[in-house]
């Protein structure tokens, strides 16, 4: 399946007693980089997670195109996620991690993919060695390619520039510009305003899991 929007309608969650997030209603566009943004506990997190389709909300609807947001393992496929743990193994490799990745996904042209990987994560001469040895930023790099590397048509990324230099903020950057201009739908969450300067074409702004702006 593929989709060239994400809606949100009205989407509503509530923890018991608490509501998370109301009736927030906004749609990103393919091509397009979504900033998310709002104080901790807003909703953002909550919101990435129902994107992701790994929470249902509790009553509004999520629409991927013209798809519904069930959470198929087809619809999984179109979407890549980064968040706070990288979901890389440590124990692995840089090629090893990509290669697990890019079976699990069932995809073709695994090496190929791989080695694309190694190269816009600038990790070809570390290719071989253990990613716990790894810094910050070559794991954040690595990971960015293991939530691209089946080539998703929706990127969400918790806080992506936590924790990073500046040099390693610009390959960000420019690696999601690049994502964009395939046709990605990329949303991002982050309190670091500066981070994001001359990159999102939207922003939407949470408060206590209300559309503010």
């Amino acid at each position: 399946m593929d989709f060239s929007s994400l809606r949100f309608v009205d989407v509503t969650r509530t923890f018991g007693r608490r509501r998370a997030l109301s009736r927030v209603s906004f749609t990103a566009e393919a091509g397009t980089i979504t900033a998310l943004l709002g104080h901790n506990g807003a909703g953002k997190s909550t919101l990435l997670s129902i994107a992701a389709t790994l929470l249902q909300p509790t009553s509004g609807r999520v629409l991927y195109g013209d798809h519904p947001g069930n959470g198929s393992a087809v619809l999984r496929g179109r979407i890549g996620m980064l968040g706070h743990d990288l979901y890389l193994y440590p124990e692995l490799s840089a090629a090893e991690n990509l290669r697990f990745f890019a079976e699990i996904y069932g995809l073709t042209d695994v090496e190929r993919r791989v080695a694309r990987g190694l190269e816009m994560a600038k990790l070809i001469d570390r290719a071989d060695d253990a990613v716990g040895g790894y810094s910050r930023g070559m794991r954040q790099r690595l990971a960015v390619e293991r939530a691209l590397i089946h080539e998703p048509r929706l990127m969400l990324l918790d806080e992506p520039f936590t924790g990073l230099d500046e040099a390693s903020r610009e390959a960000l950057r420019q690696r999601l510009r690049m994502a964009r201009a395939a046709g990605t739908i990329v949303i991002l969450t982050t309190h670091d305003i500066a981070a994001i300067e001359n990159l999102t074409d939207a922003t939407v702004t949470l408060v206590d899991g209300r559309l503010v702006a």
